[in-house]
């Protein structure tokens, strides 16, 4: 074998290794992230549209800013007005994106006396009869101290909405040299669904949560604002050396698989992040007119999101940081964070090397194949439950770092390794009834890693697969009952867009485990 191409076999192999630790969501994983909250991607989502009547649709969903207190006022979590956020496709298995869905943010602060961000109740609360005077020695009584309670994100109902933010969406599309760039929302206003201050400030959340659904024409629609955490997960004994709860982690229970509800902690519930989620046509993102059959190479693209920062920031003494869209351009943002497959960066790349991964393009991941020819994941699995798990170098991983099936079509163009979400959008939605946490492991076709739903237990998932249960002589027990007990979301997913439960109240704010008593 000729010394190049052996060289180029380790190269995939290694890449194929690191793309199996793919364990959990992105939550401070990186150095730079850690210390650039509002960059931190948390989750990436990219389906098939499972709503009834829109499932000739795609949804994207880009989840930011980890672990929001609910409660954490005055000003809560706005979005960055700084960051460029960008849901990246590539649809022709070159690793390089094709399409792009860039959002920007402004922020408006309608009533700058006012000490928080949001206020409201009721009616509106005016001045008692024994009121103070104000600094004039003027009387106050029957002025308006407290405004109605926040119903609308514009118009009546909005006076309380101080801190308020609107934000642009465009459409960035590539076709060889040239580069179309359409705003999608001209001549529109949107506007970002505010932290849920609690019944009082908001009495009807949901009812306004809903208002932020914006619907683009030709089939798109978006929403942005701040939401539930989507994501479930035992992170204190996942981090802990992987040391699962005895409780939660019994391989050889028959029914394990069968719990919606586990027994272990959440470590995320009742916490909120930042939720972008975009729907469009299939045939928007694809190449070609119409629904593709899954059995054709266009049907399955690879997506992405990240988020960025201008290389240039102008400060104004007098208002603070100070970025003007219209200052910077494409070109002229560093790419801060990026996140295709949940948790790649988390666990399998060297901390001196997880900031250079998070700023990296996906066609360029075979840079980083020195940190996963073997993956240490397995061995820990192997180590801290005597697990038998596969030989390096990992052949059975492929399908995370190449289109390759059972998620791209036979034939279809391996393309680089590259760690994108990749999903076929030829598979039809699982319905209700019959959609498995475990997606594919579990005979969901339309679950990851095919794609990922919110509701999906990418967790348990990417465990049994780094376990080796790709590889048939590895789908055994105790390799393929693997997980962290953690089995459904504190809250209730929607089955309509934008999918994710909305915000968790800051006044009512706790942090209860699935099935545990409020």
């Amino acid at each position: 074998m000729p010394k190049n191409f052996r060289k180029m076999i380790l190269i995939l192999l290694a890449a194929l290794g690191a793309a199996a630790v793919v364990f959990a969501a992105n939550h401070r994983e990186a150095p730079i992230t850690a210390l650039d909250r509002a960059a931190d991607i948390t989750d990436f989502f990219a389906f098939r549209s499972y709503e009834p009547g829109q499932d000739d649709k795609v949804t994207f969903i880009l989840n930011t800013d980890p672990l929001l207190e609910p409660s954490n006022g005055p000003n809560y979590f706005p979005f960055d007005p700084e960051i460029l956020y960008a849901i990246r496709i590539d649809n022709d298995q070159d690793a390089i994106e094709d399409i792009v869905f860039e959002f920007r943010f402004r922020t408006e602060i309608r009533l700058p006396g006012v000490f928080t961000g949001l206020v409201g109740a009721g009616d509106g609360i005016t001045a008692p009869d024994n009121a103070p005077r104000d600094l004039d020695g003027n009387p106050t009584v029957g002025q308006l101290v407290v405004p109605p309670a926040i119903t609308a994100l514009d118009g009546p109902g909005s006076e309380g909405l101080s801190l308020r933010q609107s934000y642009s969406v465009t459409l960035v599309r590539k076709e060889g040299e040239r580069t179309d760039r359409v705003t999608l929302s001209e001549g529109r206003s949107l506007f970002a669904v505010p932290s849920n201050v609690g019944p009082r400030t908001m009495p009807s959340y949901r009812a306004l949560a809903r208002q932020g659904i914006n619907d683009l024409g030709d089939g798109i629609r978006v929403f942005a604002g701040t939401v539930d955490d989507p994501f479930y997960i035992d992170l204190g004994a996942v981090f802990d050396s992987l040391n699962f709860r005895v409780a939660a982690l019994d391989p050889f229970e028959d029914g394990i698989d069968n719990r919606n509800i586990g027994n272990a902690a959440d470590d995320v519930s009742g916490f909120n992040v930042n939720s972008i989620a975009i729907e469009v046509p299939i045939d928007l993102v694809t190449r070609g007119d119409g629904l593709p059959d899954s059995g054709e190479a266009r049907a399955t693209i690879g997506a992405w999101g990240t988020t960025s920062r201008p290389n240039i920031r102008v400060l104004d003494r007098n208002r603070g940081p100070l970025v003007p869209p219209h200052l910077f351009f494409r070109n002229n943002f560093v790419q801060i964070q990026r996140m295709g497959n949940p948790l790649f960066n988390e666990l399998i790349i060297g901390t001196g090397s997880k900031d250079k991964f998070s700023m990296a393009r996906p066609r360029n991941d075979a840079q980083f194949a020195e940190f996963a020819l073997d993956p240490v994941l397995a061995r820990v699995l192997n180590a801290a439950f005597g697990i038998d798990v596969p030989d390096a170098p990992r052949l059975d991983l492929a399908p995370l770092v190449l289109y390759t099936p059972p998620i791209a079509a036979a034939g279809t163009p391996p393309g680089p390794i590259a760690d994108l979400l990749r999903v076929n959008l030829g598979v039809e939605p699982t319905s209700i009834g019959q959609r498995e946490r475990l997606g594919l492991l579990a005979g969901d076709p339309a679950g990851f890693p095919n794609g990922r739903r919110v509701f999906d237990d990418v967790v348990d998932i990417s465990t049994r697969v780094v376990a080796g249960v790709l590889n048939s002589a590895f789908s055994l027990a105790p390799n393929n009952r693997l997980g962290d007990g953690v089995n459904t979301n504190d809250r209730p997913y929607q089955n309509v867009f934008p999918y994710v439960a909305f915000a968790n109240s800051g006044r009512e704010s706790r942090h209860v485990d699935p099935g545990e008593d409020n």
